[in-house]
């Protein structure tokens, strides 16, 4: 953990005190109670887990398409916690499938039902296929375990969200700002509430964890020098998605609290301070071709080599932030946890075409990107889309 904070530029965690000054009324909550994890083998579905198990919940079921992740997952709890009395676990489902429903039907009877799944990844807007399974993934699946949750009688329900759902320049924020929109929508009939929070440090999948992929295969560090973002640490995030969950009142959204802890940073910089921390003299390079090249000596000298360089790929946002102008803040509540406050406002109209529409897409088996973007700035007006033509696929 400590070795995170330190990558990210901090010496503190954000939400310890949070946690500790509620410790008493979390663990009493959780210790009472059931909760369902969806898409509890990603990073912050990991983190999450954790923080409810070491809590000695009722009963903890987990749910993910990966079954490699959730054998670590298992792997990890029980090497770090060990048992609990009550009854862990882990299914391999997709939350989209009819099995997933049958299990549901079977197991029901949960508490809480928190839902981690999602497609997290600009580069996932690059073609119209994986694009209408983000649609797929990050709105109706999250829209119908909602609908099985309220039928039968569970008490709350937490999704994850997204920095990236403030003002959204890029199809992934977009979908999660649309899903927001439908948990509106749902929150008339159970109380639901979510968070938005900035880049978990070394997820699965990211820039850094991919940092480490790169030294284990002896390839180059590349990086863009001109994005910076907010981090938290993995143990963070499953701290912020499980207050939301247990202290979150109907369709509050939780957010970290900027402050001189939580500062943004450049990815170049973490990858110099990356390859410090492993004992490596990062080199920077002019091109591609040199970084490959250098990658046959330099790591014998103690060095690496780097390329930093500018971003210019479609979705790319230029700054970070957790909420609009427009937005009802209550900043009082918790000393470094933001929450937005909503009413229950969607177009029931607006809500009924987008489900038309795309229902219509997949009977044709026929859709474009652009008509999914269209169909996007309809459902959100000020849709900021930038378009390059350039993906990080095609980029080192």
């Amino acid at each position: 953990m400590n070795s995170i904070l330190k990558l990210i530029g901090r010496d503190e965690e954000l939400f310890s005190a949070d946690v500790s000054g509620h410790e008493e009324e979390l663990s009493l909550r959780v210790k009472s109670a059931s909760f369902l994890v969806l898409g509890g083998a990603g990073s912050i579905g990991q983190a999450v887990t954790k923080e409810i198990f070491k809590r000695n919940p009722a009963k903890l079921h987990v749910v993910d398409i990966s079954e490699n992740n959730l054998v670590e997952l298992v792997r990890d709890i029980r090497s770090s916690f060990g048992y609990i009395p009550g009854d862990f676990r882990t299914f391999t489902l997709d939350i989209g499938s009819v099995e997933y429903d049958a299990f549901f039907k079977a197991n029901g009877g949960y508490d809480y039902i928190l839902n981690l799944s999602a497609l997290k990844h600009v580069r996932s807007e690059k073609d119209p296929y994986t694009l209408m399974r983000m649609v797929d993934v990050n709105i109706f699946n999250t829209d119908k375990t909602l609908q099985q949750a309220i039928a039968s009688g569970v008490k709350k329900y937490f999704c994850v969200s997204t920095d990236k759902a403030a003002n959204p320049v890029n199809m992934m924020g977009a979908s999660k700002r649309i899903m927001e929109m439908f948990l509106m929508r749902r929150s008339l009939q159970m109380d639901i509430s979510t968070a938005r929070f900035a880049n978990v440090a070394f997820s699965d999948g990211s820039l850094l964890h991919g940092f480490n992929q790169r030294l284990e295969k002896r390839q180059p560090i590349v990086a863009p020098n001109d994005v910076r973002r907010y981090f938290v640490t993995p143990k963070e995030s499953g701290e912020l998605c499980l207050m939301s969950c247990i202290f979150g009142e109907n369709r509050d959204i939780f957010f970290p609290k900027l402050s001189e802890k939580l500062h943004l940073i450049s990815f170049a910089d973490i990858a110099v301070k990356y390859l410090e921390q492993k004992g490596l003299e990062p080199v920077l390079c002019r091109d591609e071709d040199e970084a490959r090249e250098l990658t046959k000596t330099l790591p014998e000298q103690g060095k690496w080599p780097c390329l930093f360089t500018n971003s210019d790929t479609t979705g790319e946002k230029d700054f970070e932030e957790f909420f609009t102008d427009q937005e009802v803040l209550d900043m009082a509540r918790f000393g470094n946890l933001g929450i937005i406050k909503n009413d229950a406002e969607f177009d029931e109209l607006l809500l009924a075409k987008f489900e038309e529409r795309i229902a219509a897409m997949k009977r044709e088996l026929s859709w474009t990107k652009e008509e999914l973007v269209d169909l996007f700035y309809q459902m959100i007006p000020g849709f900021g889309h930038k378009e390059t033509g350039k993906y990080l696929d095609s980029k080192m």
